[in-house]
């Protein structure tokens, strides 16, 4: 791959998670604290990105693959998706989730045509991917520091900087190297793009424990990426959404431990560290405050391990259990299972939880204050509910045997 093309590559996966950082991760304070929503209000904005998971893959799959070259049609909906944000800081609580909704229909495809950009150009996808995708992950932290350092999180201009950086990207993606559409006799269907080829292996008991403990992990997911900066700022936490990037920090450096830890420990043990990162976490956030702060960032940190050691630990057993023929199929029937199922029960299930727990100190002005230990308990229960019955119940050989 030339140096040219890698730094283009570099430049949109950088672009295309920045926009996402800048917005998603303090959406839920200023659904709260600028449109005065409700713990449901918000958690149904952050399920629109489950649904937007559930049917961008039909988009890509039947649609951008087949008709369009990929980088065209990621730059038209990244300069839709930039009108939209703008717009998104005009409307009320009412019309917040709909708008939201659209751009999440609008955004989520561009993850998939952007890899696909990348992966057309590369020599060697193996070596070369990662070393490309990082800068996405430096997207993200960007975006936190930035927004953390203009004093914004809290305010609409989080989706003005998304929109600006929405729009350059979109004219960014009209320079990318040519990926053209597929070829149409290739044959699409809905099945095929679910994953449903790889339901032969629930067959295999361990697999089926830990798609369903896949699904079910999700849920305490769902609350960090809704309520983590709403629960920062409310209990006087200073720039919040720049001291969450340490979370993204700590990501980047565990993925690189996993190679080396993926067959020495064991797949098993592995996962169980995931979920135990994940109750721990929560215990640190029902307990941690401004006064005992270590555990308010220990927690933060502790994302690398949550996220690393299940779910990219998750997508290499899955992979290495579908073997060659249904492997594709495996990773989009897991995407689909987690981030779009199991992400779509958890915000909205997270809601209720931070409302039941929710008292209005001030009628005039509608502020809340929140029972925060309460409401990290409850996915600190669902977490060890699943490290449970995973330990008891999960059986795999270290050395995974992959399937003929």
């Amino acid at each position: 791959m030339k140096t040219k093309i890698g730094v283009l590559l570099s430049s949109m996966m950088f672009l295309q998670y920045y926009v996402w950082g800048a917005w998603y991760v303090t959406m839920g304070t200023y659904m709260g604290e600028a449109l005065k929503s409700t713990g449901i209000d918000i958690g149904a904005a952050y399920s629109a990105g489950a649904i937007a998971t559930i049917i961008s893959p039909f988009f890509v799959g039947m649609i951008a693959d087949r008709f369009f070259a990929a980088q065209k049609i990621m730059g038209v909906l990244h300069l839709l998706g930039a009108a939209l944000l703008l717009y998104a800081t005009q409307v009320t609580n009412t019309g917040f989730y709909w708008v939201i909704l659209v751009y999440s229909l609008m955004y989520m495809p561009t993850i998939a045509l952007s890899n696909s950009v990348a992966f057309a150009q590369m020599t060697d996808p193996g070596k070369q991917f990662p070393w490309i995708r990082v800068f996405g992950t430096l997207g993200w932290i960007a975006a936190g520091l930035i927004i953390s350092k203009l004093g914004i999180e809290k305010t609409a201009g989080t989706f003005q900087v998304a929109a600006i950086v929405s729009v350059i990207l979109g004219l960014l993606s009209f320079a990318m190297p040519n990926t053209p559409p597929k070829a149409k006799t290739e044959k699409v269907s809905a099945s095929g793009i679910l994953g449903m080829d790889a339901l032969v292996l629930f067959k295999t008991r361990s697999f089926l424990i830990f798609f369903i403990a896949a699904i079910a992990i999700c849920i305490p997911l769902s609350f960090y990426y809704g309520f983590a900066n709403p629960f920062l700022n409310e209990i006087g936490l200073e720039n919040a959404a720049g001291k969450m990037t340490l979370g993204q920090m700590s990501e980047a450096l565990f993925i690189l431990a996993i190679p080396f830890m993926f067959n020495k420990v064991g797949v098993k043990n592995m996962l169980i560290l995931g979920i135990s990162a994940w109750l721990l976490r929560y215990v640190f956030f029902a307990y941690g405050n401004i006064d005992h702060s270590w555990m308010l960032y220990a927690g933060i940190i502790l994302h690398g391990i949550c996220y690393d050691f299940f779910f990219v630990t998750g997508y290499m057993y899955t992979e290495k259990k579908a073997g060659e023929k249904i492997k594709n199929a495996a990773q989009g029937l897991f995407t689909f299972a987690t981030y779009g199922v199991g992400m779509f029960i958890g915000t909205w299930y997270s809601g209720f939880v931070v409302d039941k727990y929710k008292t209005v100190t001030n009628i005039t002005t509608n502020t809340s204050i929140h029972n925060w230990t309460f409401i990290w308990l409850t996915p600190a229960a669902i977490a060890g509910a699943v490290l449970i019955a995973f330990i008891l119940f999960f059986k795999e050989k270290k050395e995974i045997a992959t399937s003929a």
